[in-house]
């Protein structure tokens, strides 16, 4: 029995991040084309039903004594508004609803993942880098709507002599274009590699205590340590949310004041 057990809960640290197939249809369309839920699909949809439920519940319906729920999103919305403010400007508070929703989901896809056998879509940098390339294009978008051809003023350090201006152009649109590399792989790498390292820990720890009575006592000591661990990623998934929208306002500040 504790050999089927052992091998039930895992056979590979990173088998947890693997896409799967939920349900899956073969459409008679573009030569039977397989339409398919995968499991990042289906907690993607779980994360979005999640951030619209807490923002329902939030709204109190008109009752002059908020409820918790009110009180909590009232309290990150506080958070936001005040990073913005200084990150950004206060004049620009109309990212704030963009941002309060991108902590949100960031947060959200990140606490999701620590319950035991779901899925963590923040691992995957498909997602991460998809997410990271759409606010670069939307903060040049933002940058050229502000500042036209000006924009590219920003490529170009002031007091730059004329014969570094194509090779020091260069070396920043390069650097430019690398912040949605960092801005993905930073939360993806982090989830990652947090999530590995429970897995194996808990795997080690179940190993003890299905070895038998004697390892049972021996495996107090990696389950305190597992606790630990869990909470500190409980702690990391919050301060990876909160390290990507800080990032996110940085880029948008520099694409509005052109620093």
């Amino acid at each position: 029995m504790s050999t089927l057990a052992t091998t039930f809960l895992v056979n590979n640290p990173l088998e947890q991040f693997e896409i799967n197939d939920f349900v899956f249809i073969l459409a008679p369309i573009f030569g039977f084309t397989k339409l398919s839920l995968t499991n990042i699909g289906f907690y993607l949809i779980m994360v979005v039903v999640i951030t619209i439920g807490m923002n329902v519940l939030s709204r109190n319906n008109g009752y002059v004594i908020p409820s918790r729920w009110a009180i909590h999103s009232e309290s990150v919305y506080g958070s936001i508004l005040n990073l913005v403010r200084e990150q950004i400007g206060p004049k620009n508070e109309v990212y704030v609803p963009f941002i309060f929703t991108l902590f949100n989901f960031v947060l959200i896809s990140n606490l999701v993942g620590l319950v035991p056998y779901s899925f963590t879509t923040t691992s995957h940098l498909v997602l991460t880098m998809s997410l990271a390339t759409a606010i670069l294009i939307g903060v040049t978008i933002i940058g050229f709507q502000r500042h036209g051809l000006g924009f590219f003023a920003f490529f170009i350090p002031a007091g730059t002599p004329l014969a570094l201006v194509f090779l020091l152009v260069a070396i920043e649109l390069i650097s430019y274009l690398a912040r949605a590399v960092s801005l993905g792989v930073r939360l993806g790498a982090n989830m990652i590699a947090g999530h590995s390292l429970l897995k194996i820990i808990s795997t080690f720890t179940w190993k003890m205590v299905v070895a038998g009575p004697v390892l049972l006592l021996v495996s107090l000591l990696p389950l305190l340590f597992l606790t630990a661990l869990a909470g500190l990623e409980f702690g990391i998934a919050i301060l990876q949310a909160y390290v990507f929208t800080i990032l996110t306002c940085s880029y948008l500040k520099d694409a509005i004041d052109l620093h």
